[in-house]
């Protein structure tokens, strides 16, 4: 299981294909992995309905959602090796 104590950050990207790719080379190479996506767009507790106001013209959407992906700490030089092999 992994948790916020033994995990590590493997990779962090804005573009979809990238983090498919990496999920499924861990699925492939049997690595433990965990993910998190964070609406960029969303409205936060501290500035709560800016979009409303602001709206999304000149913005660039393809950045509105961060994708994070952790495995564990003693699965990262692994790991990082198969996608820097694979994935450039």
């Amino acid at each position: 299981m992994i948790t916020i104590f033994n995990r590590k950050e493997l990779t962090s990207t804005f573009d979809m294909k990238t983090q498919v790719k990496v999920r499924e080379l861990m699925a492939q190479y049997h690595i433990p992995y965990s993910y998190k996506v964070i609406n960029r767009k969303s409205p936060s507790p501290f500035s709560a309905g800016s979009r409303a106001r602001t709206g999304t013209f000149g913005e660039n959407l393809q950045l509105a959602y961060e994708y994070t992906i952790y495995v564990k700490k003693i699965d990262y030089e692994k790991a990082n090796a198969i996608i820097n092999g694979k994935i450039k």
